[in-house]
């Protein structure tokens, strides 16, 4: 499946730099990987792609690692009427 966070950023400085370890995938839970990455301009909010088997072990994650530099919403992709998703890993089908 494919699941979306929002991050709401409130200390850029910090959740820049631990967020390179959820682009890493530094300590991810299995079959969990960011699959496209889109910061705002002015560092305020980053809109993520992962794909993962589960909304909560994605969400679990997002928040240990960034801890209180950001506020993450997660959700499950509605694939059907989506646009532009790339193909699911193999792992994952």
């Amino acid at each position: 499946m494919y699941v979306v966070v929002f991050h709401r950023i409130k200390d850029p400085e910090t959740a820049f730099a631990r967020g390179q370890n959820l682009l890493a995938g530094n300590g991810a839970p299995a079959g969990a990987r960011a699959v496209q990455f889109y910061p705002s301009q002015d560092q305020s909010a980053v809109t993520c792609l992962w794909e993962a088997d589960s909304v909560d072990a994605v969400q679990a994650y997002v928040d240990s690692t960034l801890g209180d530099s950001s506020e993450n919403i997660c959700f499950e992709v509605d694939a059907g009427p989506a646009r532009g998703l790339p193909e699911l890993a193999v792992a994952n089908v």
